[in-house]
């Protein structure tokens, strides 16, 4: 594997690294519940997985009538 002939200054390494800078993250607000939460990730909301305003995956508790409605048989 190469290795330098001569050592490199530490300048050389900072000039180097210059370019990377931290950025600061983008929010938005969801047009149906209204919450912040950051761009193009799901987020939770009363029991609900949101994406780009709709529902993916609903976790709420189940209401008592349609409890009842399903352990008739």
């Amino acid at each position: 594997m190469p290795n330098p002939k001569r050592r490199h200054s530490a300048q050389r390494g900072a000039k180097r690294r210059t370019h990377y800078k931290a950025t600061a993250e983008t929010w938005s607000i969801d047009s149906t519940t209204g919450e912040s939460h950051l761009r193009h990730r799901a987020h939770w909301s009363e029991g609900k997985l949101f994406y780009k305003g709709k529902v993916v995956v609903d976790n709420s508790p189940a209401t008592p009538a349609t409890a009842e409605g399903e352990s008739n048989q």
